[in-house]
């Protein structure tokens, strides 16, 4: 009985530190100065990487390298990146082409995939997300709802708990969110630093999030 007591007690212990942990990773958010920010950014299917690629139209070479996360079967997002990267050169002959690459990981869920069998294939790329963020270690993840982001998310917040590296994480919420949070806006809400909305309604019910009018 006595073993048994110990054992309980020292998991409540453990399982409040890691507590404590996640609550200081998710507090500080403050990224020092730099002339560089690794970026890591989760491109899915169709929409969604048509929008994030339009978020990084704006922003300067000085985020690099870049890293892109796209599902292991979605071609299209990954000739939708190299395009973009091209273009980007092209626009400024006299700037290097800037250091990118992709990376592949498996689907947390195909469209119309059970809610049961999802959590598996969820568990299983979250297994295969910590290397590739732990290799990469990124400044900064940017994200907007796409399913694959959830692991990389994740897998981003480990690397601060375990005092690895805080890595910051924005997610911009798709512009066809209107008045409700995608199932991974829902999960990430509560683990992002940086919580973005394109719509008013959204930033009525979610107070905290940071409403920025029409962005992509």
């Amino acid at each position: 009985m006595a073993s048994v007591l110990i054992l309980v007690a020292a998991g409540a212990a453990v399982a409040a530190l890691l507590a404590l942990r996640l609550w200081v990773v998710l507090h500080s958010r403050v990224l020092g100065p730099r002339q560089s920010c690794s970026l890591l950014v989760v491109a899915g299917s169709g929409g969604h990487t048509t929008e994030i690629l339009r978020l990084l139209e704006n922003l300067s070479n000085a985020y690099s390298p870049r890293h892109y996360i796209i599902a292991d079967t979605d071609e299209m997002s990954a000739h939708k990146i190299h395009s973009f990267e091209q273009n980007q050169a092209d626009r400024d002959p006299t700037t290097m082409l800037s250091e990118y690459y992709i990376h592949r990981i498996p689907r947390s869920r195909e469209v119309q995939q059970s809610w049961l069998s999802t959590v598996l294939t969820t568990l299983y790329s979250m297994w295969l997300s910590f290397p590739l963020t732990h290799k990469v270690k990124p400044d900064l993840v940017l994200c907007n709802g796409p399913g694959t982001c959830v692991p990389i998310c994740i897998s981003a917040l480990l690397l601060g708990i375990l005092g690895i590296k805080k890595v910051i994480i924005v997610y911009v919420e798709s512009i066809c969110r209107v008045e409700h949070l995608s199932l991974s806006g829902k999960i990430l809400f509560h683990l992002s630093d940086y919580f973005i909305v394109q719509w008013p309604a959204l930033k009525e019910k979610y107070p905290k999030s940071v409403y920025l009018g029409r962005i992509v």
